[in-house]
C-alpha cells in the first residue's frame, strides 16, 4: 500500500497479478459530478495491449466504484475503486525470486520481504499500479478543469529521437502523443528497432499545467517542485525530473536564466519561463512545466547476466512474459494524472 497527499489523501493498493488493484481517495469535496465516460477515455490512454509499442497483455481497465459516489456524484465519503486483473500469466515469472531480473526490483524486494514478495508481473512494483493512479488523476483532472486549470503533456524524446516542437496544446486525442507527427514516426521506428532486437528504450515526457493561480505551494519542504516530484517518482521507471530549464540552467548566467517581469492586461507575467512557473516553491501564474525521464523497460528478451540468490553463483537469464518495449507512450497519461493529484492537493490547502 502506498499513500500520497497532505489535504487530498491517495492510497494505491494491489499487485500486478492479484485479483484486483485499486485506490482510495479521501478529501474530495462532496457534490462533484464525475463524468464516467471521460474517465474511461482517460484510462484507455494508459491501458495495455492496444498497439505494437505496448505489452500484448490485454486488460479492459474498467473501474468499479465501491464507495464515495451516489449517482456518480461525490458524497463526502472516501472514494474507493478497483480494477480487476483478468489477463494474467503468473507462470511467466516463476524463478525470479531466485534469479532476479537486472534493472528490476526483484532483488531488493526479495531481500526486504524475506523472499515472500509477489514476483508475478512485478507484484507491487509493476507499472500496472499506475492504472489506479489514473483513476485518481482522471477525477482530479475533471475537477481542475472546472477551475480553469488544464494539464497537457507529450513525448519529448525516446531512444535519442526528439520532438522539438513547443508543447502548447493537448496531445490526448492523437493516436501517438507527440506534437510533431514526423517526430512521432521516427520515435515509433526507434521502438520497433529495439523490440526487434529483444531490447527496450526509455525516454522523456514533458508536462505543463496551465491556468494556475499565483501562490500555490510554499518555501522549503512545502514547494510545488517537491509535491510534484514526490508523486511523479511513484510512477515505476521514473529516474529524473526537472522543472523549467532544469539542468540546462546550470550552464547559464543569471542574466540569461532570470525571467524578466512584465505586465500584460494588468497582470504581472514573465517574458520567459526558465523557472517553469515556480519561484521559491510557489507558483507565479505562468505555465508550470516539467520533464520526466523514464528508464528503458528492464524486462527484455535479450540474455542477461544475473546471479542465483540461493547458491550465490552467476547465472544467465532470459526474461519470459509480456512486456512493453517502451513504457513511455503509456506513461504520458500517468504523468498527467500524477500532476493533477499534486496540484489539486495544493489547491485544497488554499481553502
Amino acid at each position: 500500500m502506498s499513500q500520497y497527499g497532505e489535504h487530498l489523501h491517495l492510497t494505491i493498493f494491489g499487485q500486478s497479478h492479484a485479483p484486483a488493484i485499486g485506490m482510495t481517495l479521501e478529501g474530495l469535496p462532496a457534490g462533484e459530478a464525475i463524468d464516467m465516460e471521460a474517465l474511461q477515455d482517460f484510462l484507455n490512454r494508459r491501458a495495455p495491449g492496444q498497439n505494437e509499442w505496448s505489452t500484448p497483455r490485454k486488460e479492459a481497465d474498467v473501474p468499479e466504484f465501491l464507495s464515495g459516489l451516489v449517482g456518480n456524484v461525490t458524497c463526502g465519503a472516501p472514494l474507493t475503486a478497483i480494477i480487476r486483473n483478468t489477463n494474467t500469466r503468473s507462470g511467466d515469472y516463476a524463478g525470479l525470486s531466485v534469479v532476479p531480473r537486472p534493472g528490476h526490483a526483484d532483488f531488493t524486494a526479495a531481500v526486504k520481504y524475506g523472499g515472500h514478495a509477489d514476483f508475478a508481473g512485478g507484484g507491487a512494483f509493476s507499472g500496472r499500479l499506475t492504472a489506479p493512479l489514473c483513476i485518481a488523476g482522471g477525477i482530479c483532472l475533471q475537477l481542475l478543469r472546472r477551475q480553469g486549470i488544464t494539464v497537457i503533456s507529450r513525448i519529448a524524446a525516446i531512444g535519442g529521437v526528439t520532438d522539438t516542437a513547443p508543447l502548447t496544446a493537448s496531445t490526448a486525442e492523437k493516436p501517438f502523443p507527440v506534437v510533431e507527427d514526423a517526430a512521432g514516426e521516427a520515435i515509433r521506428a526507434a521502438i520497433a528497432a529495439a523490440k526487434a532486437e529483444g531490447d527496450s528504450v526509455g525516454g522523456i515526457i514533458e508536462c505543463a499545467v496551465l491556468g494556475l493561480p499565483v501562490g500555490l505551494g510554499g518555501p522549503l519542504f512545502d514547494g510545488m517542485e517537491g509535491k510534484i516530484a514526490s508523486i511523479i517518482f511513484g510512477i515505476p521507471a521514473v529516474k529524473g525530473i526537472e522543472f523549467g530549464a532544469g539542468f540546462a540552467a546550470a550552464a547559464l548566467r543569471g542574466s540569461e536564466n532570470n525571467d524578466a517581469f512584465t505586465v500584460e492586461n494588468g497582470t504581472v507575467k514573465t517574458v520567459t519561463n526558465h523557472c517553469g512557473g515556480i519561484l521559491g516553491g510557489i507558483t507565479n501564474g505562468m505555465p508550470l512545466t516539467f520533464r520526466t525521464a523514464f528508464k528503458p523497460t528492464p524486462s527484455i528478451a535479450k540474455e542477461q547476466q544475473s546471479v542465483n540468490l540461493t547458491s550465490l553463483t552467476p547465472e544467465t537469464l532470459r526474461v519470459q512474459g509480456r512486456h512493453d518495449p517502451c513504457i513511455v507512450p503509456r506513461a504520458v497519461p500517468c504523468v498527467e494524472a500524477a500532476a493533477a493529484v499534486a496540484v489539486y492537493d495544493a489547491l485544497l490547502g488554499e481553502h
